[in-house]
């Protein structure tokens, strides 16, 4: 049915999943180093932040993939001489993929762990402070573990998205699952059996993390009782 590009298809998909998986780790450290900043009592690490997730989250996602790919390519060329590299530099589609979505999505998890961190009791702190601890100790023992359980419904929410996101990167060059598709579907005139095998394939994804996103919430929700009304 597929024509023997199920391989090549499969092949993407990895693609797709490593491009997911690279962007999740930027957008994490940027959600923690945004939240960080939001939660200061520095108001201009607070204004930073605030134009950061204000500014991404109010632009297509489409519109950053094209912008950072070529026009960072087009900045880099125009800086490049001036510092005394003469050859023309190609930005990878792959680093370019990565580093977008994980600039898009490290605002709205700075949204979600600064509301999962503000959703921690402040005597919680208070009083591992006062017993001893450092603030590296309350943040390792008391307040992490918390943010985790209160992060992780919104946190799902948003890696799931990602992964649908990754799409993105096919119209800037990189050889995902939607661009093999796209170039099967070209060849043999078939653009439904391949598009359709790459929304299987999504759900696949998105199926399997749910699950295994669900599983690590009830192991951070063990002995948490939930208010019955």
């Amino acid at each position: 049915m597929l024509q023997g590009y199920l391989p090549s298809i499969l092949e993407g998909a990895i693609v797709t999943l490593t491009v997911a998986l690279s962007s999740l780790v930027i957008a994490v450290l940027l959600g923690l180093l945004g939240a960080a900043m939001k939660l200061s009592k520095s108001r201009t690490a607070k204004f930073i932040a605030t134009v950061y997730t204000t500014v991404i989250r109010g632009v297509p996602d489409l519109v950053l993939m094209l912008l950072i790919f070529y026009g960072g390519q087009l900045a880099i060329n125009e800086l490049a001489p001036k510092l005394g590299y003469a050859d023309y530099i190609d930005i990878n589609p792959f680093i370019a993929g990565v580093m977008t979505i994980g600039f898009i999505f490290g605002a709205y998890l700075t949204e979600t762990f600064r509301g999962a961190i503000m959703a921690i009791p402040a005597g919680q702190r208070e009083a591992g402070i006062a017993y001893g601890m450092s603030n590296g100790q309350v943040f390792r023992r008391i307040v992490f573990p918390q943010m985790v359980r209160f992060a992780l419904p919104g946190f799902t929410n948003n890696w799931l998205v990602l992964v649908k996101s990754t799409a993105l990167v096919s119209i800037i060059g990189l050889s995902d699952m939607m661009n093999r598709a796209g170039m099967a579907a070209g060849a043999t005139r078939e653009p439904f059996t391949f598009y359709m095998t790459v929304a299987v394939l999504y759900l696949v994804i998105t199926s399997v993390s749910n699950l295994l996103l669900g599983a690590l919430q009830k192991r951070y929700s063990l002995g948490v009782r939930t208010a019955s009304l």
